[in-house]
């Protein structure tokens, strides 16, 4: 088979998403040293539990900022390490954030119950009642306690996404509480002009990229484009592609591989936004959406009306062609992961193997027009259905099916346990982690 193939892509240099993870590590450990300087500055207290509330309730501060530049969205970010990867972080910075607010309630109440002798109950009363902002921090604290218990895994998979991000919408709240709780009572928030400075900035930093990157940006580009839908066409039983078009298609910065929020603007469904990856390369004048039945409220698109208006956030995720290593690439999908698994076979360069795992030939959708389009891209397409045990994505399969795998990148998309496999079997084979590229659609924030 002749086989087109792209110029080279260099295996060595520094990959997209190092930098992007690298200037968040080392613009947090910046801030870390500065909020270190102006604690010290502004000098210590004679009760070591009162120092170590301090200091724990700066840094905690300084996360809290953190935490909220990395659900802001901001494009440059995104494309680079990828709203599942920016989620974990969110995560586990919350947790992070939790232990050390309450090490500064627990070590600051403890600091002044330790001369006064009062019960630390009675002392935190009192300090809510005689300081100002204290209870604004009681408050704030309660409020992320709740934030964090619906984010555990076992609550959060029990949770409807919808209630679960409007409990989040209280971290808004508690930031504000806590920043003026800081204004009021932090001693080195007042300690000099240019701390008071640097804290105003931080906050005005991290509150405007949330802004910016989530509303306004959104906002301005549904203006610019105005989305509408064009055809919805079926393609099985539970499966449908919606068609959309729109104005100066050709300046939206999507990329095959990526997704948007999209929200119908029908009258039942308006408010609500679901995550859909683009089945087809952005051509400049339409987008396309694939989408299976999986809720109420995804078997309603099969009944919107062409005309329908669509506000679409995005586009997001690092599942795309920027994060290439090598010249040839695999491309594996399975059940409707296929969507973006879709569209890279029409934007990816280079000598493409596709491989589609399905339960029966009947679930493999879009599968046609793959064939033609890997006929005519002359990449290989490999159709594997059958049943799971024995695994056809297991190592021996893959090597088999392309014995050069470890000289490729591979684009994994399919169901999370397909995927957790399939990073095995390729660890196994000896693919290097740089050169494996998957993606959750898990929302940040």
């Amino acid at each position: 088979m002749a086989t087109v193939r792209s110029r080279p892509i260099p295996s060595s240099g520094i990959r997209p998403r190092v930098v992007a993870r690298t200037g968040l590590y080392a613009g947090l450990a910046v801030n870390a040293a500065i909020v270190a300087y102006f604690f010290v500055q502004a000098g210590f207290a004679s009760n070591a539990l009162i120092v170590l509330g301090r200091l724990t309730g700066l840094y905690a501060a300084l996360l809290m900022a953190f935490q909220l530049l990395l659900v802001a969205r901001l494009p440059w970010l995104d494309r680079r390490i990828g709203m599942d990867r920016l989620s974990d972080w969110h995560r586990w910075t919350g947790f992070c954030l939790i232990l050390l607010l309450l090490g500064h309630a627990v070590f600051i109440v403890s600091g002044y119950a330790r001369p006064t002798g009062m019960d630390p109950v009675d002392q935190l009363v009192d300090l809510a009642r005689t300081v100002e902002g204290v209870l604004r921090a009681v408050v704030a604290l309660l409020l992320i306690l709740v934030v964090g218990a619906v984010s555990v895994r076992f609550a959060r998979r029990r949770l409807a996404y919808e209630t679960w991000h409007f409990v989040h919408l209280y971290t808004y709240l508690a930031v504000v509480l806590a920043f003026t709780h800081q204004i009021a009572a932090g001693t080195s928030f007042a300690s000099s002009g240019l701390a008071t400075a640097y804290w105003y900035a931080l906050w005005g930093s991290a509150l405007g990229a949330v802004v910016a990157g989530r509303l306004l940006l959104p906002l301005w580009r549904n203006l610019r484009h105005r989305l509408v839908v064009l055809a919805v066409v079926p393609e099985s039983d539970n499966v449908v592609s919606i068609h959309l078009t729109g104005r100066d298609l050709d300046r939206l910065p999507a990329r095959a591989g990526q997704f948007f929020l999209w929200r119908f603007l029908t009258r039942d469904r308006w408010w609500q936004a679901n995550p859909y990856s683009l089945s087809a390369a952005p051509d400049g004048r339409t987008l396309r959406l694939t989408v299976k039945s999986a809720g109420a409220g995804s078997a309603a698109l099969r009944h919107v009306e062409p005309g329908t208006r669509v506000f679409a956030e995005g586009p997001y995720g690092a599942f795309t062609a920027l994060h290439r290593t090598r010249p040839d690439a695999v491309l594996i999908a399975g059940g409707v992961g296929v969507t973006p698994i879709r569209a890279l076979l029409e934007d990816i360069r280079g000598h493409i193997v596709v491989l589609y795992r399905v339960r029966s030939v009947q679930d493999a959708v879009l599968h046609e027009e793959m064939r033609e389009l890997a006929l005519a891209r002359r990449a290989e397409l490999h159709l594997i259905a059958g049943p799971a045990d024995p695994d056809p994505l297991a190592p021996r399969a893959l090597a088999e099916l392309v014995p050069d795998i470890a000289e490729r990148d591979v684009y994994v998309c399919g169901p999370p346990g397909m995927t957790g496999a399939v990073r095995g079997s390729l660890r196994e084979l000896g693919v290097p982690r740089t050169q494996i590229h998957f993606e959750r659609f898990s929302l940040a924030g």
